[in-house]
Order: C-alpha cells, then structure tokens, then sequence
C-alpha cells in the first residue's frame, strides 16, 4: 500500500493492539469454473509463471483493496472522516456499497487484467461482526456476512470468472497502512505462531479452487520506532527466515499449488538526514535467496511509486529527507534504480536466485497536472515493465468518484455509476493500454534447469520433501539438503552455505546414508585431511555443520547409477575454485567457494582437524556424473 503524500510518518510509542477472538470459520465453498483460457494452478519456470499446462501466464494484476482496513487508526470507525481519503470500505473490498459484485469483476476484465492481488488483515480473519447493510448496499445477498464470509464470495467471484487470485496479508489490524501503525512487520501486533497458523488456514480455506494461485505473505516489512527488520540475522526480525519457514509450511502443511510471494524489504533506518536509511527491496536477494521444499513455486515481489525512492520514505514533512524521489530521476536512472533493486532477479537467468518478479503496486494519480514529475515517471515507469516484460499489479483498481483520490482506475459513485480509465477521459488511458497491450513472451515455456541456495546459517536447512520426512539423521547438527531431484555442487569454505543443481539430469534417489567417517575412502584424494566420501553409486546430498566444523555428509544412492571414475580434488581453503563465470551466482558472498563442473558431482568433503582448525570444509571430491 503506499503513501499519500499528505500522510507524515509520525515517531510515536507503539500501541500493542489486542482482542478476544473467536473460533476461525469454516472453509469457503469453490468457485464454479469458467472457461478463462488457462489452467490452474501456477508455477514457475526459470524467470517466468506459468500455468498447468507449461503456458507462460504473465501476472497482469490490479490490487482490489478495502478488507485490509482504511480505518485511519482514530477516531470513530463508522465516520468516513477516519477512512483513508475518506473511503470507508466497510472492513471488506471497496466499492460494494456501490456496484454489484459481478459489475466490479467485469470492470477489471474489461481494464485487461487477469489476476487480483485481494488484500486481507489477520484480524479480519477473527471478526465476527457483522458487515453493516450500508456497507454492502449494492449487493444485499452480501447483508448478515462476517467480512471474511465476504471475502470468501469475492474470491468466487473473481475465479468463477477466469480471474486468478493471490491471497495478500497486508496487515496484522484492519487499518490502513504503511507507517509506524502497528502493521510494520508480520509479527507486530500478533505473534509469529498466529501468523503462521493464519496462513495455514487461509491455504486451507481456498484449496479446493485452482484459480487461487498465489500467497503473498507480506506487504511492506519495515521499520518499527526500534527495529529495523533484516535478511537472514536469525532473530525475530529475520524476513528472510520467516518467509523461508511459513512458505514451506504451506507447501507441505496445506496447500502445495500456491505461489509462495516474497516481497523485500520495503524501509530500514531513520528518515532523517544523517542517519542511515534506504529502501533495500530486493537486493539482499542476490546473496542469499529462498529454496522452498517444493521447487517451481517461489515469485519476488516489489513496490515502487514516484513519491519514494531508493533512499526516501515517500513521507511529506516529518520522515522527509533531502534524497531524489523517483520520479526525481531520469528515465535512465530511474531504469537502472529498478533493475538493481527488483527485475535483476528476473533478468539474470541460470543464478540460485532466478525467479519471476511481481511488481505488486505501482500506481499514479489521475490528476496529475499535465508536464507533473508524477506523469512523466509513470510513461516511464511503464516503459521499464514493457520492456523487462515484467508481472504487474497496479494500485489500487477501485475508488469512490467523489472522495478526491484520483489514484484508482474505476470509481463508482453513491449510485452506482462508473468512470475512470475505460469510461471517460483519462491521461494515464494511453500508457495503460500499452502495458496491457504489449508484446510479451506467449505460449509453452520449457522446463528450466535449477540452482538453489542452501542456508544452514542458524537453523536446519532441508529442502528436500524426502528427509523431512526420515528421522533427525545428525541430531544437535545443523542439516542441510538440496530439493529432491537435485544434488549437490557447491560449499562455501566457511559461512556454511552450499549449491544445488539438476544440471545435467535430476539425482533421482532411493536410499540414503549418513557418512561421518573415511569408511568409503577409494584413494587418498586429500592427503593428511579427513575425508567424508560416499559409497560407490551415491551422491552428496546434503551435509551437516556444527558451529562452522563439518558434521556429517549425507549421501543417496543415485538412480541412474553414478559414475566412478578415478575423480579430481577442488580445493578451496585459500580462494575460489569454481567453474568459469561461476555458474549459479553467489551463494556465499565473501566467502571462498568450491564448485564441481555442472556435468559432475559431489562425492566427497575433505576437512583438517589439526590443531586450532574450525575442521571447515576445505576440498570437494568431484567425479563425472
């Protein structure tokens, strides 16, 4: 969700909101088909989404907000003065009181979108009031519901009528958001636990329905008056990891076809001149990436509008600093900005961290004055989507006619009669309909060979469906395993990170073993060190760290058999050793890296235990698959 520029991000005392909640409700009915000329559900392929059928599905999206909250967060919540531009949605989609259901859902086929990011809040999910008959005027099958019932005949809507739906937690409280309100981070104003168990129900809740297609887990994770949140410290503040377990927990818990969508970090620091502070969205991602227990599920997400920029909160007066905004940029600049920070992860193929990325809120004010900073950026910000054939998601579709927020594509006034960007005219007409019109890549995409990133930095890192499921193999270890299918290529020197990759054919396995000795030694391929080696016919999988010393290796019996060939030694206790152009990217920055080529694999880890040695992995054992 984005700033007004009349909103000031206020420091202030946090205030813990707490409630009594009651019994969550039973699961929502399906949506009866229509034939929208794709198949549910989606995954990924390389850098691109795509549908059951392997056809490229390129996520055109509006956001339908309003169930999230626009209660302000003061005053009384039945005043529209209190609503954000002074739209009270009634705790449900906006626009219900004005237009039937099925009138706003044909609006947003008509705009050409395909795809709904539907916003919700965690209470939203517990409260049992109610939505008011003046909230739903235009819809009285609607009266007597609670908001969640709404929702769940929303979602019914949209997928009966071919359109895809991304569940979207916007906040922990139905209010508006994003400053210091309460809403900063999945666990503010509600536990991890009941974050989690809320997700697991949602995905259970829309699981008969394909056309419910994704899980976007968080919007705008920023900074508390205390803490900045972080990418991969372990603690409580931790994005990366929380996003990590919660995404794998609905894969294996409750719902394996979702997209699991991970936005970046939205704010970290003071907005103040001379402190410290930026925008990192998805940066921290070329270093250390997401490998979810089910592969072809993982999209990236990221907002930009021109009011905020790369440095600047988006804020007007208190939380404004002197630094560019975007649309402060020049087209080459502002292009650069973004590929940097978002669309880098979509146009660097073949890398640990390659996914499709969302860009799930853009968006620009219908009354931006002729030759504004505003119009300009917004032509070029389209022009960066069309050409990077991005995924979009526009903010917000729905508005109210007479409230004076000119942001939205279709209003619709107190009787129900529609204007905006299709019905009248609109400057911002021209350059919608180049993006929605746009050449774009079409039709069948081919599988795409994957690299993935292991991270055992602070817990248990095991990727693999298969050894989730086998008893704790090195108990008191930290254990890490590549997603089944693939095999391990790579280890960093320290640092404990690893690389998988199907390259050069899927490891298809069906037995394992751990190995903590030299029992399977063949020849001494790394004279004086200790040697973990495989038996014949397995491959390395997965390993096992204490603190930085190597624990374990954990070897499957590969199907077809591995090779045996006499093997070569990669050292990498003084430097890289790594393929040419390091094939993967990355996977651990600032620290030395061993890799065998992508036509091999790994057999073996040498470590040393002399005296004062942390016994980190110092050699690889490669042989040719």
């Amino acid at each position: 969700m984005f700033f007004n520029g009349r909103v000031h991000i206020v420091v202030r005392l946090l205030v813990v909101l707490s409630s009594s909640f009651a019994t969550l409700l039973p699961g929502a009915p399906a949506a009866v088909a229509a034939e929208p000329g794709w198949t549910g559900p989606l995954s990924t392929r390389g850098r691109y989404i795509v549908d059951a059928d392997g056809q490229r599905f390129k996520l055109r999206s509006g956001n339908w907000h309003g169930a999230s909250g626009t209660w302000n967060g003061s005053g009384d919540t039945a005043d529209n003065a209190n609503h954000h531009a002074g739209e009270n949605s009634g705790r449900i989609p906006l626009g219900l009181d004005r237009a039937p259901l099925a009138t706003i859902v044909a609006g947003f086929r008509e705009l050409g979108l395909n795809s709904v990011r539907l916003p919700f809040s965690n209470e939203m999910l517990r409260d049992t009031r109610p939505v008011t008959d003046p909230a739903v005027a235009a819809n009285p099958q609607l009266r007597g519901l609670t908001p969640l019932q709404v929702y769940d005949r929303v979602v019914a809507a949209l997928t009966g009528a071919g359109v895809a739906v991304i569940l979207n937690n916007h906040t922990n409280t139905t209010r508006w958001c994003c400053a210091v309100d309460g809403n900063e981070r999945w666990n503010t104003s509600q536990s991890v636990q009941q974050w989690e168990d809320d997700w697991l129900f949602m995905a259970r809740r829309y699981r008969d329905d394909p056309r419910v297609v994704g899980a976007d887990l968080y919007n705008e994770v920023r900074r508390t008056v205390l803490d900045d949140p972080n990418w991969g410290w372990g603690n409580a503040h931790d994005w990366f990891a929380a996003s990590q377990r919660t995404g794998d927990r609905i894969l294996a818990e409750a719902n394996p076809n979702l997209l699991i969508i991970v936005e970046g970090i939205n704010w970290t620091g003071i907005p103040v001149d001379g402190f410290a502070h930026e925008r990192p969205t998805l940066r921290p991602v070329r270093t250390l990436s997401h490998t979810l227990v089910r592969s072809g599920k993982l999209v990236y997400s990221a907002h930009f509008y021109d009011y905020t920029g790369p440095n600047h909160s988006g804020a007007t007066g208190t939380g404004e600093t002197t630094d560019p905004r975007y649309r402060d940029l020049s087209a080459a600049d502002l292009a650069a900005v973004v590929q940097r920070d978002a669309l880098f992860v979509a146009g660097e193929s073949g890398n640990h961290f390659t996914a499709p990325v969302w860009i799930s809120e853009f968006g620009v004010a219908a009354d931006a004055a002729p030759g504004s900073p505003q119009r300009a950026w917004f032509e070029n910000f389209v022009d960066i989507l069309i050409r990077a054939d991005a995924d979009f998601a526009y903010w917000p579709v729905v508005g109210w006619a007479e409230s004076g927020n000119e942001w939205g594509l279709l209003f619709f006034d107190a009787a129900g009669r529609r204007s905006g960007l299709i019905d009248g005219p609109d400057w911002r007409s021209a350059a919608w309909q180049r993006l929605v019109d746009a050449t774009t890549r079409q039709g069948y995409v081919d599988p795409v060979l994957s690299r993935s990133m292991l991270s055992p930095d602070h817990v248990d890192f095991i990727a693999s469906t298969l050894m989730r499921a086998q008893p704790d193999w090195d108990r008191g270890a930290r254990k890490a395993a590549c997603p089944d299918g693939q095999r391990l290529i790579g280890l960093s020197h320290t640092g404990n990170r690893g690389l998988c990759t199907d390259v050069s054919g899927a490891t298809v396995w069906s037995a394992y073993q751990v190995v903590t000795d030299e029992r399977h030694v063949s020849r001494d391929w790394a004279s004086g060190y200790t040697k973990l080696q495989c038996p014949a016919s397995s491959v390395l999988i997965g390993y096992a760290v204490r603190g930085a010393a190597v624990s374990s290796a954990l070897c499957a019996t590969a199907r077809p058999t591995a090779a045996t060939d006499s093997g070569r030694t990669v050292w990498f206790d003084r430097g890289d050793n790594r393929p040419a152009g390091g094939p993967g990217g990355d996977f651990a920055s600032g620290h030395y890296k061993g890799q065998c080529a992508d036509n091999e694999y790994v057999a073996g880890i040498a470590y040393t235990g002399r005296f004062l040695s942390s016994k980190t992995p110092d050699a690889l054992f490669c042989r040719r698959l």
